[in-house]
């Protein structure tokens, strides 16, 4: 099992130290370094300054928002930054939610997964450099009746395939992207529950296109603190873990607290998302079990988040992306080393 960093969205406090615990994770040998976006920062920007200063790991994106961008406009984007960072370059796609798609980028938030088939479709088509039409429900290239033509992309990345990952929480958009993707992004994961609320869902998609979960790169993102209290570590996290199940998206689309509900959080899930969009959120915050956040994430001493990695390893993780915790420079690195550390000591590096 692999391990990666994610270093989440830019603007978030920690932007001048970002760059250092990037390259501390490319020189302990971290695989990737995941950017995020919502509105705020942008991810290409950010892995383009992180990719000219790091020498061996990965960039990706996670994600590039659908809805942000034309389909055409992601590959030309994936096959600059494959180019620039000599290879390195990993895309992840997803199609963000209803609030971010109409309130930010004014584009409807209806059929998801028919869109998102497509834009991976025109996607692959554009970075394969074959000159681009394409005639679908969403997208039509070129329009008809007019000037335009089919183009090819000029740009040559440096791998002829650059990895495509999505992020996918519900059913449905997980059996979409065993089908057709490389590798799928996931939140929230728990390793005691993975399997049915993931992985059976990846591998049906897998099975329909004919394909294994062989080189299916299995991606969730964990927090990380280290320590020796468990409880007061999960308190950290409880903000957090409120704005996602209590806030992000609407009642009735909120993808976290569905997940939290097919994890056994029925109840849990209802009362957090009540406070949070009540304005209690500190009401919400205090209302998450710990056992919630200890299970969708690692902490404390380092033999148990060895044993926790050990955990996702056997239910089939291969890349094992962290969000290390800490107040300082010097706490997010420490985390770091842990997390080579706690491979090393599973027995999994």
């Amino acid at each position: 099992m692999r391990l990666g960093i994610n270093l989440g969205y830019w603007g978030a406090g920690m932007d001048s130290d970002n760059l250092a615990v990037a390259q501390e994770a490319d020189r302990l040998g971290y695989s990737v370094c995941w950017a995020a976006e919502a509105y705020g920062s942008d991810a290409p920007t950010v892995l383009s300054w992180v990719a000219a200063q790091t020498e061996r790991i990965d960039v990706g994106s996670a994600i590039f928002q659908i809805p942000a961008r034309t389909p055409a406009m992601t590959a030309m984007t994936a096959a600059t930054l494959d180019s620039l960072s000599g290879g390195r370059f990993r895309l992840g796609l997803g199609v963000s939610g209803p609030q971010v798609s109409e309130g930010w980028y004014g584009v409807k938030f209806d059929k998801p997964l028919a869109r998102t088939r497509e834009y991976v479709e025109i996607v692959r088509k554009a970075m394969s450099r074959e000159r681009l039409s394409y005639e679908g429900q969403h997208w039509t290239l070129p329009l008809p009746d007019g000037p335009g033509k089919p183009l090819k992309l000029t740009v040559h990345p440096q791998r002829e395939h650059i990895p495509l990952y999505i992020a996918a929480i519900g059913p449905k958009n997980l059996r979409q992207t065993g089908e057709i993707a490389d590798g799928a992004l996931l939140i929230f994961p728990s390793a005691d529950h993975l399997e049915e609320t993931a992985l059976s869902h990846l591998r049906a998609g897998r099975e329909a296109a004919g394909a294994t979960m062989e080189g299916f790169d299995v991606c969730p993102t964990l927090p990380l603190a280290v320590g020796a209290d468990v409880s007061a570590l999960a308190d950290q996290f409880r903000p957090y873990t409120a704005l996602y199940v209590g806030g992000m998206g609407s009642r009735k689309q909120n993808f976290y607290n569905q997940l939290a509900q097919r994890m056994g959080y029925e109840k849990e899930a209802a009362e957090i998302q009540d406070k949070y969009l009540a304005g209690d959120k500190a009401g919400a915050a205090a209302a998450i079990p710990e056992r919630l956040i200890d299970q969708t994430t690692l902490l404390g001493p380092v033999d148990r988040i060895a044993e926790r990695m050990q955990a996702y390893a056997a239910v089939g993780v291969t890349t094992l992306t962290l969000a290390p915790a800490g107040f300082t420079l010097d706490e997010r690195v420490a985390a770091l080393r842990a997390g080579v550390e706690a491979l090393e000591r599973a027995g999994l590096a």
